[in-house]
């Protein structure tokens, strides 16, 4: 049996083009994580720690809100 759909979804790739093309490595780097880390937050297998979400927030230069939505009724 698979694991249930998420109700968190992010925006990470879309902020990360939209803030000067911003490359996973570098995003990593300045977050204090793996690239393999970010590429998988990105792709919804796995979530940050809630200090890794707001420094992911922080580096992208936006609100907590603009990269991480959460859907309850989903």
């Amino acid at each position: 049996m698979g694991r249930p759909p998420t109700r968190v979804a992010n925006r990470i790739r879309a902020l990360r083009f939209e803030h000067r093309e911003r490359v996973q490595q570098i995003l990593a780097h300045a977050v204090g994580v793996t690239r393999q880390t970010i590429i998988a937050i990105d792709q919804g297998k796995n979530f940050p720690t809630l200090e890794a979400a707001f420094r992911i927030a922080a580096v992208l230069g936006v609100r907590f809100e603009q990269v991480f939505q959460f859907s309850p009724g989903a």
